[in-house]
């Protein structure tokens, strides 16, 4: 069955042999694992992935590749919105934590990786197929101009690494930008830590870039009544996860 791909649901199917088995090799699925893909398509990792573990689960929006999909033995097929998903249902459901994998839709990857941030915990690893100026940004290191919102909101509860990178003609059809393989590797949740009032501070901090922190976070910490030493002769893509974690866990109970 031909199917075409939906621009609403931003398809671009894999289909670089060479590149689909250095993906999943990168991922490395063992039998008894609990996999869940998140956006299939037809089928291109979805069916190598179930060759080395034996069965995953799938996640599809598309009404007709769900149809197709649950011809396929060893599949348990989600047809929901992935940003309805409760990750931490499925991994007491597996009695494991999660390996999560996908080719997720470009036109809403981020929505996609701040909803897992709140099943970080449920989760053992995570490896996904993004434009790479997304994966530039998620593993951007201090002082890099792709260092900003993203990239401290997702390294203060992963450790990220860029596997591979894919040029346009290995889907079809092809997107328009370059595509880059990411791996996330949730790390201990710190102690102490406040992730929505991590996610205010940094927020005011990138509000704008441009700017002398003094600018902006500097009325954020007045207002909080922070009292512990902290730069703000720096601009926001100048300062280190470490940093930002630590004035989080400075505003007083």
């Amino acid at each position: 069955m031909k199917h075409t791909a939906r621009k609403r649901f931003g398809q671009h199917f894999l289909a670089d042999v060479g590149v689909i088995e250095a993906i999943v090799d990168a991922i490395d699925p063992r039998p008894g694992q609990a996999l869940v893909e998140i956006g299939p398509g037809l089928g291109a990792l979805t069916t190598p992935l179930r060759q080395r573990c034996g069965a995953l689960t799938v996640i599809e929006l598309d009404r007709d590749l769900a149809v197709r999909l649950r011809r396929e033995p060893g599949l348990t097929v989600v047809e929901a919105d992935v940003l309805r998903v409760d990750f931490a249902a499925l991994a007491a459901a597996a009695g494991q934590r999660l390996r999560v994998v996908g080719n997720l839709p470009y036109n809403i990857s981020t929505p996609i990786l701040f909803h897992l941030l709140g099943a970080a915990e449920h989760v053992a690893d995570q490896h996904f197929m993004l434009q790479k100026e997304v994966v530039d940004r998620m593993a951007a290191t201090p002082g890099n101009k792709d260092y900003g919102r993203l990239t401290v909101m997702l390294q203060w509860r992963y450790r990220i690494e860029g596997v591979l990178d894919v040029p346009p003609e290995a889907f079809e059809p092809p997107p328009r930008v370059q595509s880059a393989v990411v791996r996330m590797v949730p790390l201990p949740l710190p102690e102490g830590l406040d992730a929505a009032r991590l996610g205010a501070l940094v927020t005011v901090a990138f509000s704008q870039r441009r700017k002398l922190l003094r600018h902006t976070l500097g009325r954020w910490i007045e207002s909080q009544g922070i009292t512990q030493p902290f730069d703000l002769q720096r601009r926001a893509e100048e300062v280190p996860v470490a940093e930002y974690l630590a004035l989080a866990r400075a505003v007083p109970a």
